[in-house]
This record gives C-alpha cells, sequence and structure tokens, in this order.
C-alpha cells in the first residue's frame, strides 16, 4: 500500500509541474488534500483531482470557499466532460483542464445521456417484479425491482445467448448465487421471500443492518413518496437519475419529482454530507429543465453544502428532514 503522507506529497509535486509550465507564478503553494492535491497563486486556486474526479467539483468548491480564492482552476485525468459542464452553473470562475501527461487541455463539456426506456422483451417482467412485492423502475435501460428504493433484481440479457432473464438479488454476487439455487426464471414466491426479507430493514427508524446501509438516499426517497407533507408537497414520484448510478456500496444521491405551490420541481435526495450534491443537482436541473430542491436528512445538513449552493448562478434551496 502507498503510504498517504508520501502519495500526497507526489500529488501536490505534479500540480506544482503542471501549474508552473500553465503559467503559475513561483509564489504558488501547493499542498495535499483529500482528492489530490492543491495550490493557492494569489487569488487563483489549484486543485488537481486524483480521486473520485467526476464527483470532485463538489469537495473543490468546499476547498476554495475556506482559501478564499476568486477563481479555480481544475486538472484531472479522467471525468473532465462531467466537471466542465458542471461547472458553468457556478457563479465563481472556474476552468477545467484534462491532463495529458505534462500537457493541459481545455476540457470539453460531455452532454447529459439520454435516458433509455427499457427494452420490450424485459417489459415481460414487470407483471412478475410486482406480483412479487417489489417495485418495478427503469434504471438507464434496464428494468430492475426495488423494496424502499434497494434493488432487489433485474432484469438481464446474457450477451452470449441474447436470452433475456429476471434475476434476483442485491448486487452481482447475490445474484449470481440465487441463480445457482433457483435457475434462470425465479418463481413469484421465491422472489417474495427476498423481498419479505428485505422490507422490515427498509422502514424508516428501523435498528442498523447491513441491507439498510445500502441505498440511503433512495430509502430517504421512498419516504418522501410515503411522506410528501415532509416537503410541502402533496405527492411525489421516483424520477430517474441522469446519471447511471456506479454500484450499490457506494452512496449516491437519487431524483424525484413533485408539484409545489402548483410549481413542477425537481428533488435530489441525498444522505450523508455529501460536497457534491450541490454539483450533481445541477444535472438533474439540466435534464429536467425544473426548480430543483435537496432535500438531506437535518443531521447531514452542515453550512458548507449552503455555502456551496449559494455559488450558483440561480440559487438552489437545501431542505433538511427530520
Amino acid at each position: 500500500m502507498v503510504d498517504e503522507t508520501r502519495r500526497g506529497r507526489l500529488l501536490a509535486t505534479k500540480l506544482a509541474a503542471l501549474a508552473h509550465d500553465h503559467g503559475a507564478s513561483a509564489d504558488l503553494h501547493t499542498e495535499p488534500f483529500a482528492l489530490g492535491a492543491t495550490g493557492i497563486d494569489g487569488d487563483v486556486g489549484w486543485v488537481f483531482l486524483d480521486d473520485r474526479q467526476q464527483r470532485g467539483l463538489g469537495p473543490a468548491l468546499a476547498w476554495a470557499l475556506r482559501a478564499g480564492v476568486e477563481q479555480l482552476q481544475i486538472l484531472a485525468e479522467k471525468g473532465t466532460g462531467t466537471l466542465a459542464r458542471r461547472a458553468p452553473a457556478f457563479r465563481l470562475p472556474i476552468e477545467v483542464w484534462h491532463v495529458a501527461e505534462r500537457v493541459l487541455l481545455p476540457a470539453i463539456a460531455e452532454p447529459l445521456p439520454e435516458l433509455p426506456a427499457a427494452p420490450t422483451e424485459h417489459e415481460e417482467f414487470r407483471a412478475l417484479i410486482t406480483e412479487g412485492g417489489a417495485t418495478p423502475a427503469v434504471d438507464h435501460g434496464v428494468l430492475v425491482g426495488e423494496v424502499r428504493g434497494l434493488e432487489v433484481c433485474r432484469v438481464v440479457t446474457d450477451p452470449a445467448t441474447g436470452d433475456t432473464r429476471l434475476e434476483v438479488g442485491i448486487g452481482q454476487h447475490d445474484r449470481e448465487a440465487f441463480q445457482m439455487l433457483h435457475g434462470n426464471v425465479p418463481t413469484v414466491e421465491a422472489l417474495s421471500k427476498v423481498v419479505a426479507a428485505v422490507e422490515p430493514h427498509r422502514q424508516h427508524g428501523a435498528a442498523p443492518h447491513p441491507l439498510n446501509r445500502l441505498g440511503q438516499a433512495q430509502a430517504l426517497r421512498a419516504r418522501l413518496i410515503d411522506e410528501p407533507g415532509l416537503v410541502g408537497a402533496a405527492q411525489i414520484e421516483a424520477r430517474p437519475s441522469p446519471l447511471d448510478r456506479p454500484n450499490l456500496k457506494d452512496a449516491y444521491p437519487c431524483v424525484a419529482s413533485t408539484v409545489i405551490d402548483g410549481r413542477s420541481v425537481t428533488l435530489v435526495v441525498s444522505t450523508g454530507v455529501d460536497l457534491d450534491v450541490v454539483p450533481y443537482a445541477t444535472d438533474a436541473r439540466l435534464a429536467t429543465g425544473e426548480p430543483t430542491r435537496i432535500v438531506v436528512p437535518a443531521r447531514d445538513a452542515v453550512p458548507v453544502q449552503r455555502d456551496i449552493a449559494a455559488l450558483l448562478e440561480d440559487p438552489m434551496v437545501i431542505v433538511p428532514v427530520v
């Protein structure tokens, strides 16, 4: 394992070399940062993102607020298309650069991906999912079944045979184990047993359990659907996220839609102290074209999130939920 202190120094040195090659003065001071390295050169802040690049804009903005810089240069080797798409939403001047060895190239903003519908052959499993007690949802062209926001099954097309089947389980390894026991076509009864085992742990206020540590934002969205009055709405519906969720383990925001005071509103739901929830919410607003609010548990509503939201050209409201 690489020593983190040594890694931080190496990244700070790399940032200094890149920044100096790109016009930073000899007064540039660099230091390690949780996701890479940062540097200050007068009123210009430099951030090199080496980890979680696509979700690094929020942490970079949080650092910029603390450092008091008036401009921000963000460097990364990956995810720069996403960063460049989100950066113009903020009043703070931000330039995003793609690092190609020792060369900095202006990052090109990537458009949001289109959200495809589930194929017809996937939709044939919708009735089975519903009968088994799960909630059908289309996730970036894939039909899945959820229990209060936690995926418990998904329709899969075999790349080798082209056959379509419903796989039951939480995550790929769990689905593979279930398939070994029950075959390619799980019965309604088998799915119902999984749903019955999962559901008690997904209720608000349930005792801590591995099943409620996964998909906490999605569980909060399920609670909002049940209790829309928590955010002053009469009805809330789940909506696909603008970007595909990378995996079930990592915390990731989710999206819902509602009507508040006669206006359609997009809700971005997040849990934990997610410094990147505001940049993520700019994608949700871009996808829907609607006013957007960020909903978080009251314990996770920290001042820096509001400070980042205040940097937006069109600020967003952060709504805490008890």
